[in-house]
């Protein structure tokens, strides 16, 4: 991975298949990417953050970044795939099931599935490889809603197992249901802390904790990736019409508002695809 780091940052996402151990070997490894580990035969015993853990077949680990990995010990036959991700895209509101679901994985990385479930695994897994391949506009956003997928699902399995509350029941992920429906019509934190009968100080404060931002960069980042979306995915649509779609009252607001979030006009923004 640290070959690729480059191409990790131009990519967004990138899978690495036939991975043997650490890029670092027996050295400390710090990853600054988020990186998703599936063993496929063989096994591996390391440390994470200076307490045991493991790699083996069947087994998925998700680890976030900046924790310190060190490997102690590996079998001659370990073979395991990396879904690697950049960092920065943990950001965007079509990922923020990764950061509702980080406290989990900080505290316990991995889940062992069964058969089936790591033969679905490993089907996602190729569909985000298919689209890797593929010489389309946008396919970082296809591969990032295929990866929102991939953690929902893990996540169900590694419920299972582990006799988890479902993450459905937190705060962010009411507040994320709402906002998926809502954010046209309504951009204040008040009219979402209403929604879950909690007083809105209240609300930014849980919220910030689960996520790691305030509902306020979730409502910003949400209108923001949607506006991101139509500009690029419906060329059909003048700028006008995209913001009558997101509620705006015109578009010279709707303008100031990409701008202020981007750096660059509706119209740059288009352009520069």
């Amino acid at each position: 991975m640290l070959v690729n780091a480059q191409k990790i940052k131009e990519n967004g996402i990138v899978i690495f298949d036939d991975v043997r151990g650490l890029p670092s070997g027996k050295e400390p490894f710090t990853s600054p990417d988020y990186v998703i580990c599936i063993g496929h035969r063989g096994n591996m015993q390391m440390t994470y953050d200076d307490m045991p853990d493991h790699s083996s077949k069947q087994t998925v680990a998700v680890i976030f970044p900046n924790h310190t990995i060190r490997m102690v010990s590996k079998s001659d036959d370990y073979l395991a795939t990396l879904v690697v991700v950049n960092a920065a895209l943990l950001d965007d509101p079509l990922l923020r099931i990764i950061n509702q679901l980080r406290y989990r994985y900080e505290l316990h990385t991995w889940v062992e599935l069964d058969r089936r479930e790591y033969s679905v695994i490993m089907h996602m897994v190729g569909v985000m490889r298919e689209t890797a391949n593929i010489d389309i506009s946008n396919r970082q956003h296809f591969m990032m809603s295929q990866l929102e997928f991939f953690m929902r699902l893990l996540s169900h399995y590694r419920s299972v197992r582990m006799n988890e509350t479902l993450v459905e029941q937190r705060v962010s992920t009411l507040f994320s249901n709402d906002l998926a429906q809502h954010f046209r019509a309504h951009r204040d934190v008040e009219f979402y802390a209403g929604k879950v009968c909690l007083s809105t100080k209240h609300f930014s404060a849980v919220v910030k904790q689960e996520t790691g931002h305030t509902p306020a960069w979730w409502i910003r980042s949400q209108v923001t990736s949607e506006a991101k979306k139509l500009l690029g995915m419906r060329p059909d649509l003048n700028v006008q019409t995209i913001a009558d779609m997101l509620g705006f009252d015109n578009q010279a607001t709707f303008s100031r508002f990409f701008k202020r979030e981007t750096g660059l006009s509706p119209t740059e923004y288009r352009q520069s695809l």
